[in-house]
């Protein structure tokens, strides 16, 4: 069996990606101060945070088990979107990427006691226009209210992708050809079951 790994994260998205890879896990999620330092770039925003949430993870979890951490954010113009507080921001968020292309940065980071190693992926993503009526309807389903960007690619979200380059597992939370590179830094073989880490 395949060593357990603390995963700091209560995202179910990112659970339901785990659980592709058959790795057995614990969940131990991290909260930190997401706001960004003053002009930080995206790409250096989105790996603090993962590398914060499996520092902190780690230490609450005394360091007996790896910890893995992730970060995913909507970037567009330079600016990183996160998650909407209300209706009209989130609404604000769907007008501004209705019709252009924008990207998904995803950072992973896992820590194994003094070890620490980091991944990131970036895809990038063409919304469709959409219109105001079908911004009030996506809202009104609940799927938004708690996603990067305010749109989720595994539901209804997707009808506003009119094309995806990158990683669709990174755009839903956790970019799995990056976490599985990382795993294998512990020993873990996922082509082979019961594979025990080091």
């Amino acid at each position: 069996m395949a060593i357990p790994i603390i995963l700091a994260s209560a995202s179910p998205r990112r659970r339901e990606l785990l659980d592709r890879l058959g790795v057995p896990y614990r969940v131990l999620p991290a909260d930190i101060d997401e706001r960004p330092l003053p002009g930080e770039a995206p790409e250096a925003y989105v790996r603090r945070m993962a590398a914060e949430k499996s520092a902190v993870a780690q230490a609450r979890s005394g360091g007996e088990l790896p910890v893995l951490a992730a970060d995913t954010e909507v970037e567009l113009d330079g600016e990183v979107f996160g998650k909407p507080r209300d209706f009209h921001h989130a609404a604000a968020m769907l007008a501004r990427l209705s019709g252009r292309e924008h990207r998904v940065l995803s950072a992973v980071s896992l820590r194994r006691g003094g070890d620490h190693w980091e991944a990131l992926s970036i895809s990038r993503v063409a919304f469709r226009p959409i219109a105001e009526t079908e911004i009030a309807a996506y809202w009104a389903t609940g799927e938004p209210q708690d996603k990067a960007g305010a749109y989720a690619l595994q539901g209804k979200g997707a009808l506003f992708i009119r094309w995806l380059s990158g990683s669709p597992s990174g755009v839903m939370g956790l970019p799995l050809g990056e976490t599985a590179e990382l795993l294998a830094r512990l020993g873990i073989d996922l082509w082979r079951t019961g594979a025990a880490g080091r």
